[in-house]
């Protein structure tokens, strides 16, 4: 199970746990429109980025963002990861979870980040996305599992109830939790 944080993880650690399987961040995250931030119009990995052009988005505020986004990257690297040698994905079913989707653009890089690890399969699993967003990312991967698909969708925070920002803290807990030593068969 991989988990988009820091969102996800609360997320992927219940499906882990329930499935047995071992849990994992995978460190992608969007590059918002400067006129508003929730709106992706991008994703970056530590290693790739794309963006959908925008005429009113220049170049500029794209390359600020990826200086910005890498750091960050790196600093939950370091931090979520550490030394520890990530999963071999190569054969595997792999099982991407975030707390939902409005775009699917974070998730399409997240993608294009695992499927250079050769897995089998890859699915998708969230709580909630939009039309748009589904259709995209049942393009792109195995199989995708929502279990929310509302007609009207304003963003993902406003389908919860309680929508609290994920801590790094946090992050630490439920990785913690899930044993991350623990090899999946």
């Amino acid at each position: 199970v991989l988990a988009v944080p820091r969102g996800g993880v609360p997320v992927a650690y219940q499906v882990a746990r329930e499935l047995g399987f071992p849990l994992e961040v995978v460190l992608t995250k969007k590059i918002g429109h400067p006129n508003h931030k929730e709106y992706a119009i991008g994703a970056a990995s530590l290693t790739d980025h794309f963006v959908i052009p925008h005429r009113d988005v220049p170049q500029e505020y794209i390359d600020q963002e990826l200086v910005a986004i890498r750091a960050r990257l790196k600093e939950m690297y370091h931090k979520f990861i550490g030394g520890h040698e990530p999963e071999n994905l190569e054969g595997k079913t792999v099982i991407v979870i975030d707390d939902g989707v409005a775009t699917g653009n974070t998730l399409l890089s997240t993608i294009g980040v695992i499927k250079k690890g050769k897995p089998a399969k890859i699915i998708i699993a969230v709580p909630v996305a939009s039309k748009d967003a589904l259709r995209t990312l049942h393009r792109e991967t195995d199989d995708v599992i929502v279990l929310l698909v509302p007609e009207e969708f304003y963003g993902v925070g406003a389908l919860y109830e309680h929508y609290n920002e994920v801590s790094d803290d946090e992050v630490l807990f439920y990785l913690g939790k899930t044993g991350r030593l623990k090899k999946a068969v």
